[in-house]
């Protein structure tokens, strides 16, 4: 079902060949990946936060109750769907913009395989936080988000059949929306905690 999910960790420039010549259906590449791939940052932090726990300053072990746990991991895994589905909308939207060739057909195919591929490296860093330890999930997935902006520059120009200048301009676009998409993720969270979905915690 992971098509290339390796490739574009290791060979990414011969992966983005690959995938635009398959040019599949934006809806089979969103359901061969997305659903499965987002299902690993959500389960290793459930079972980080419930199982392990976390040490807060000089105090003791902190986790969390299995119910908190699972509406949050819930909630994280639709929001993290969602957002690589509107992600790819908008990258869509905004090829006709930049030049991309092609119906409209094939630049949503385009721009959804662009998106779906882009973030496998976060996705597969989210293992990391089945020992939520603040500085190691940070260094790991930081690295992970660094890999994907360096994916997006990489792929644009091979999947998209762009110009350098065109192609620059785009990627700068990608990064600038995936960001919003990361900032909307956050302030949702923080408003559905408003709500009183919140964390509960458990010592020892």
């Amino acid at each position: 079902m992971l098509e290339h999910t390796l490739d574009i960790i290791w060979q990414p420039h011969k992966a983005w060949k690959l995938i635009r010549e398959e040019n599949q259906s934006h809806i089979q590449v969103f359901l061969r990946h997305v659903p499965l791939l987002a299902l690993i940052p959500t389960l290793a932090a459930y079972y980080g936060v419930t199982r392990l726990g976390w040490v807060v300053g000089d105090g003791g072990l902190v986790r969390m109750t299995a119910e908190s746990a699972m509406s949050l991991c819930a909630i994280a895994y639709v929001a993290l769907v969602a957002g690589v589905f509107f992600l790819g909308k908008f990258v869509y939207w905004m090829s006709k913009t930049y030049g991309v060739e092609g119906d409209a057909e094939i630049r949503r195919n385009e721009a959804f395989a662009l998106v779906v591929y882009v973030t496998v490296p976060v996705f597969l860093s989210g293992a990391i936080v089945a020992y939520p330890n603040l500085w190691m999930n940070t260094f790991f997935i930081g690295i992970a988000i660094g890999y994907t902006v360096y994916l997006i520059y990489e792929g644009i120009p091979i999947l998209m059949n762009l110009r350098k200048a065109q192609a620059y301009m785009y990627s700068t676009s990608v990064v600038t929306a995936s960001l919003v998409v990361m900032v909307t993720l956050l302030i949702s969270t923080v408003v559905i905690w408003g709500m009183g979905i919140g964390p509960v915690y458990i010592d020892g």
